[in-house]
């Protein structure tokens, strides 16, 4: 396998491809799939147009998502197979962000344990019951108006960074 140079087309930018699989540094403020009504940029719309370009039939399948309002690298399989390979062994896959926040974060590095539920409207919140959200945070800096953290979420909730 090699690495492909940076690729830029309209809001896709590949980091890697190969026979495989395709991944793509994905912007913030971007969809990964489209709205309910089938409308909006998406990240899945853009990298399908893409493979298909190459060939008609080729195909992709999403193998993780980021909220719209994160950016970083997303995995595309080429083949059903491949993604349930790689989803299958997705709790060896290190996840982690950099964020900055309001204020200076009191415990320097902690670990928060919460149970994450979502609404009929789809709004998640911390709930005595749900499905247990784990995240680490360490402060890399801080100021007396924003911290820098680095997060490694060890679940995979949905909303479970916010």
């Amino acid at each position: 396998m090699q690495i492909r140079s940076y690729m830029k087309r309209k809001k896709l930018t590949i980091l890697y491809e190969d026979k495989y699989l395709i991944i793509i540094n994905k912007p913030a403020n971007l969809l990964m799939i489209s709205k309910n009504d089938g409308t909006g940029a998406n990240l899945y719309s853009e990298v399908r147009e893409y493979v298909k370009r190459q060939n008609p039939h080729n195909k992709i399948f999403i193998v993780h998502r980021l909220d719209r309002e994160t950016r970083g690298l997303v995995i595309f399989a080429k083949s059903e197979k491949v993604k349930y390979a790689l989803q299958s062994n997705w709790d060896k896959v290190i996840r982690k962000y950099y964020a900055i926040v309001v204020g200076n974060v009191k415990n320097k590095k902690a670990r928060l344990e919460h149970y994450l539920k979502e609404s009929k409207s789809l709004q998640v919140y911390v709930s005595k019951t749900g499905k247990k959200a784990i995240t680490d945070y360490e402060v890399i800096k801080a100021s007396n108006k924003y911290s820098l953290l680095n997060i490694e979420i060890k679940t995979g909730r949905k909303n479970q960074i916010r």
